[in-house]
């Protein structure tokens, strides 16, 4: 079994009054991993549509956007860890990993969950209203995606692939909030950052295979197995290369693809270490894909 994934005498915990920890660590504020999963395709659709728009929009403009996002991508993130954990809650109840998460463990009741969801939603709606109408329906659609998540993994072996529609839906808004369209280069951009989670949320599902056979949860690497490094052989090679194509399309120079061959390095680095039976391995190369995130946005900017 695997020790809680909540720590004990972090920044949580020393800094925040006892009212407010639960809620968050409902949140995984204290594990911001989750975050900037969701915010980078999002810094990538922004840089992306800045580029494509010859940089007609003001650079101050631009990093208003970026503050917006990251705000965003915080409270929506939120939203769904909550969203994920009250459907999740009896299962949560079972597992080491999880059975110390707030509603699981009581310390934050289903109704009080309901009215904290309703607070973030609140907030990004706040956030969505000042973008452009494209944004305000590709925000209102997301939604479906956000609630329906946590069942596809009781049903198919493959929730990872919905989790990758709804973490990459900020290449379509990122674009959309600069050029107030969606287009073929954003669009490729976006099923790129889809085959990017397939992989990393497989990393991290192998985490947890054990716990999910005996619960009948179901998951992508319950469905691999032993095939998951060559199943990652395939999935990061199309991440990048879907990646640069995106680049390609509007016309992005050599230093985007210079940087983006970093990104590359920092893939098979996953690829070339990974040892699905290492719990805390998994969780390590599945983090690091936040720098393989940074390094994609420095590429896009740079091109």
């Amino acid at each position: 079994m695997t020790a809680s994934d909540i720590a004990r005498n972090d920044w949580v915990d020393r800094l925040l009054p006892s009212a407010a920890r639960p809620y968050a660590r409902l949140m995984r504020l204290d594990r911001p991993i989750g975050t900037w999963l969701l915010l980078l395709p999002c810094w990538w659709g922004l840089a992306l549509g800045w580029q494509a728009t010859g940089k007609a929009l003001p650079v101050l403009d631009l990093l208003w956007l970026y503050v917006l996002f990251s705000v965003g991508a915080t409270v929506m993130r939120g939203a769904g860890c909550t969203i994920n954990d009250l459907w999740d809650r009896e299962f949560d109840r079972k597992v080491a990993r999880t059975m110390d998460r707030p509603i699981a463990s009581g310390a934050i009741s289903v109704k009080q969950a309901f009215a904290f969801l309703g607070l973030q939603l609140g907030a990004g709606l706040l956030i969505l209203l000042q973008l452009n109408e494209t944004c305000w329906l590709l925000g209102v659609l997301v939604l479906l995606l956000v609630v329906t998540y946590p069942l596809f993994k009781r049903i198919t072996y493959w929730p990872q692939f919905v989790l990758g529609l709804t973490f990459n839906w900020g290449a379509l808004m990122g674009w959309a909030a600069v050029t107030g369209d969606i287009q073929l280069a954003n669009s490729v951009l976006y099923l790129a950052g889809i085959v990017w989670t397939l992989g990393y949320d497989t990393i991290y599902a192998h985490q947890d295979k054990e716990d999910d056979v005996l619960i009948g949860v179901k998951s992508s690497a319950l469905a691999l197995g032993a095939r998951t490094v060559p199943f990652l052989w395939i999935v990061y090679p199309l991440t990048l290369a879907g990646i640069a194509a995106s680049g390609a399309l509007i016309g992005l120079g050599w230093p985007f693809y210079l940087v983006l061959a970093a990104a590359g390095a920092q893939l098979v680095w996953q690829i070339r270490t990974i040892d699905i039976d290492d719990p805390k391995g998994c969780l390590l190369r599945f983090q690091s894909n936040r720098y393989f995130g940074w390094i994609v946005t420095l590429a896009i900017l740079a091109g």
